[in-house]
């Protein structure tokens, strides 16, 4: 078990401070996720977009953890999401910030690529998106249809369709996976400016998690040049589909923090509610144990970044727990119970989003299956 050290609490410290923020304004961003102007300048989200950048990027100190010049370890980012998701996962995702496209930009990118993709986010108004997922085809980055053209050295024009893309109709700047080829090496990530010629986005309607703003993107002969491939300086091998991967793990661990905060969100609002419910200090002890299991998986995870069984783990175990949980909410509450909580209904239908971000269920046990036979759970 991971026992958290000082930098570890001043995090969690920090985060569980902006929570409550969050928390205030979760069933606003719930209503209408696309008037977010009265939250731009709430001190959590700015905290949490300026802890998510790398200090050299930074248009402003970081005031709450000064010490924190990076983007911080996978632990640290975990620690910090599930205080985070505890005010509210809904607001979470709905930051503007570097999220999953910064991920790849800071592997693939090269110094001119970071500091276009940083610059473009200083001040807190632009969005990113990070498109993988395309129409039947999910998020299986080896079976990608959307292409890159070539029609002269170093230009090409980009053609196909993305799906269920957070903030892809309101990004300003993202990363978008498309291929050059049939092989694997032939997939690149390309670092996209919108509005552009050829792109076009929409909204999709979402029962839960809506300030996560997912959105369909078509791509129609958008010009696309040399210097926005990421990994141009990097080996064949370490460029688009290793970076997916990369990404995929490390968000993997995140979406089982944001189930995990979630469910302690939904077992904080109970125990206010019901302090004697049956089965709460159970539930209490199910969330703990599966909080610090996430921690140890992350922990892993900044030991060995490319190892997929660690990250498909934490997912596995945490997800499945955060619907027990509703559950068990919608339980002791009785009948009226979410009419009569809104915070309380509206986790209740966030936390099924888990299930389908990052990898189902289906595909976490093919990981988790396979790194055990190949004898990598011993960590």
């Amino acid at each position: 078990m991971i026992d958290a050290d000082d930098r570890l609490r001043a995090s969690r410290d920090a985060t569980a401070e902006a929570a409550a923020d969050l928390r205030t304004r979760a069933l606003a961003v719930d209503a209408d996720p696309t008037n977010m102007a009265p939250h731009l300048d709430s001190p959590a989200l700015k905290m949490m977009r300026l802890y998510t950048t790398p200090a050299e990027y930074r248009d402003e100190e970081l005031t709450v953890l000064p010490d924190h010049t990076g983007t911080g370890t996978c632990l640290e980012r975990v620690v910090g999401t599930v205080e985070l998701a505890r005010g509210d996962c809904g607001l979470v995702l709905a930051m503007p910030g570097p999220a999953l496209a910064g991920v790849v930009v800071e592997v693939l990118g090269s110094e001119a690529q970071k500091e276009r993709f940083y610059r473009k986010l200083a001040g807190g108004r632009t969005w990113t998106f990070f498109a993988m997922t395309e129409p039947l085809r999910g998020n299986d980055a080896t079976a990608i249809t959307t292409r890159l053209e070539r029609v002269a050295p170093g230009e090409y024009r980009m053609h196909g369709n993305k799906r269920y893309i957070g903030s892809g109709a309101r990004g300003g700047i993202g990363v978008v996976f498309a291929r050059t080829g049939p092989s694997p090496l032939s997939i690149r990530a390309v670092l996209v400016e919108v509005p552009a010629e050829g792109f076009r986005a929409e909204r999709l309607p979402m029962v839960g998690l809506r300030g996560a703003y997912l959105s369909e993107l078509w791509f129609d002969g958008m010009p696309v040049t040399d210097d926005m491939l990421l990994g141009q300086h990097l080996p064949p091998t370490r460029r688009g589909i290793w970076g997916a991967m990369q990404t995929f793990n490390n968000m993997r661990i995140q979406v089982a923090a944001l189930a995990v905060g979630t469910s302690l969100a939904i077992h904080d609002l109970v125990s206010e509610l019901r302090p004697n419910a049956p089965g709460i200090a159970r539930q209490g002890a199910r969330l703990e144990a599966a909080r610090h299991l996430v921690y140890d998986m992350a922990a892993q995870v900044d030991h060995d970044a490319e190892q997929t069984y660690f990250p498909s783990a934490a997912k596995l175990s945490a997800v499945p727990l955060g619907l027990q949980t509703a559950r068990w909410a919608a339980s002791v509450m009785g009948p009226a119970g979410m009419f009569e909580h809104p915070l309380l209904e509206k986790w209740c239908r966030d936390v099924r989003a888990f299930e389908f971000m990052e990898g189902t269920t289906n595909i976490q046990r093919l990981h988790v299956s396979q790194g055990y036979l190949k004898g990598r759970s011993d960590g």
